[in-house]
């Protein structure tokens, strides 16, 4: 383990979420009219992958990037500012941004600006210190010029025997360091590179269909960059999770949990390479650095992805200088400060209502999951296009059953009902009831077990205030969590 900061280098852009619903077309042409309600300012580019890793809480992180001296340019020198520390290289142009325009959560259109490049000439001393003490180095390369800067790249030549270096590439960037302890393409990126090798600069061939096929056409790619640039290789797959290639005739797969439902995989590369480098920093093995990865790739996007991001949100009418995070529309925004929440929810939600679906929640602590659960949860979701199920907190939990429970964290809670095809998604409360979280989530029908009478549900006016319906099912007997643990209890203590 070295004990000097994570040093992330690369180009950095500047990310715009436009939100917004589309009620009406263009008098002037046949194009939808987005009437824009929310707007988001992240990081992306390099500057998503080091504010990935700083949320990763394992070391420092210093971010040397070029930034612009434009309105955009200090927009994200700002936004970098709270997570990590900046070490600003000069841009010749304007700073590169992408505004990306969703409607009712669909993606419109994407808007790319700024032609910006980072300026070769004499190397920051400021940058140079930090690579000569950096515990491990993130090369984020989007093609603009930050890696292939000659005096970075000379300093980072000398660091890569002793210090591992982490090479995350780009198509319009230059090759990989030779020497770096890990590169981190793409299935689509690794094709590409390989093709070139060979002299197929179109990258097709060796390509295939079906799961098969992709997994052979990534093991050869990865064998022959890996051999071509003197450095593991790590063939990101998407679902598939990533293939390393490290020189040895066998490779190592480290396969991804499944994700239910649409999802944005943006920056889930920038995520895999950041957590990669960390765990690198800290000694780990390259194998124990890619299944990290996949892991963190996996619950990054599961959260919602680079949108969910840390960032500035605020309405259309507000300044660009608000700080606060606003969410215009509770069915399509995140979790509340301090809520326990599963973004996935929130985006299934956004999505079953801006088709017209019927939303279905239920709730309940489900701390060892029975018959019971199972059969009110597969009626429940009959009622509808989707099931939530609001689940406890571990604190919710030991408030009403007490210090003993609950016997399975929410985490593991959270997953085992996930896996249920019945099950749509998951999202977790703190308080005594699920009250707030309805409040927010607005279902058309919320369901609880015939052990309930109406009198007794506090949540019932939340959900009829906004115009859902409450429905007691039959409630399968003899099955209770509390009956299976005094029963386990006494033939333990017999």
């Amino acid at each position: 383990m070295r004990g000097g900061p994570l040093v992330v280098v690369g180009d950095s852009l500047l990310d715009v979420d436009l939100h917004g619903t589309v009620g009406r077309v263009a008098p002037d042409a046949p194009v939808p009219v987005v009437d824009c309600q929310r707007e988001r300012h992240r990081a992306g580019g390099a500057g998503l992958a080091a504010v990935l890793a700083a949320g990763l809480g394992r070391s420092d992180v210093v971010l040397i990037t070029a930034l612009g001296r434009d309105q955009s340019g200090a927009r994200l020198r700002d936004l970098l500012g709270r997570h990590v520390q900046v070490i600003a290289l000069p841009l010749d142009g304007g700073t590169p941004c992408k505004i990306r325009v969703q409607a009712s959560g669909q993606p419109v259109v994407r808007l790319d600006a700024g032609d910006g490049r980072a300026r070769p000439g004499p190397g920051s001393p400021e940058a140079g210190r930090a690579l000569r003490q950096a515990g491990a180095v993130l090369v984020s390369d989007y093609g603009r010029g930050v890696a292939a800067h000659p005096a970075l790249a000379a300093i980072l030549s000398r660091l890569a025997p002793a210090t591992p270096v982490v090479w995350d590439p780009h198509p319009a960037g230059g090759r990989p360091l030779p020497g770096s302890r890990l590169v981190t393409p793409s299935q689509a990126e690794a094709r590409r590179f390989a093709a070139a090798l060979g002299g197929d600069r179109d990258g097709a061939a060796g390509a295939g269909s079906g799961s098969g096929s992709v997994l052979a056409s990534a093991s050869r790619d990865g064998a022959a960059l890996s051999r071509a640039w003197g450095s593991a290789v790590a063939v990101t797959l998407g679902e598939g999770g990533a293939l390393l290639h490290t020189g040895e005739a066998v490779p190592f797969l480290a396969p991804a949990e499944a994700i239910r439902g649409p999802h944005d995989a943006c920056g889930a590369g920038d995520c895999f390479a950041a957590a990669a480098a960390q765990v690198l920093r800290s000694g780990g093995l390259l194998t124990e650095a890619v299944t990290e990865a996949v892991r963190q790739a996996t619950c990054f996007v599961r959260q919602g992805g680079a949108s969910a991001a840390p960032g500035s949100a605020f309405p259309a009418e507000a300044l660009p200088d608000h700080a606060g995070p606003v969410h215009a529309d509770p069915a399509h925004a995140g979790p509340p400060p301090g809520a326990q929440q599963d973004a996935d929810a929130w985006r299934v939600v956004a999505e079953v209502r801006a088709r017209g679906g019927r939303i279905v929640a239920t709730g309940g602590c489900f701390d060892l999951l029975h018959a019971g659960h199972v059969g009110l949860l597969r009626e429940a979701r009959r009622l509808g296009d989707c099931l939530v199920v609001c689940l406890n907190s571990d604190s919710s939990v030991r408030a009403l059953k007490g210090p003993g429970r609950p016997l399975v964290t929410a985490e593991d809670r959270a997953r085992i009902l996930t896996a249920l095809e019945c099950v749509d998604a998951v999202v977790v409360f703190g308080e005594p009831t699920p009250v707030a979280v309805l409040e927010r989530l607005r279902p058309d029908v919320w369901v609880k077990g015939g052990d309930y009478a109406c009198d007794d549900l506090t949540e019932a006016p939340a959900v009829r205030r906004h115009g859902g319906e409450v429905v007691l099912l039959p409630y399968l007997s003899r099955h209770s969590t509390t009956a299976l643990v005094a029963a386990a209890r006494g033939k333990v203590a017999s």
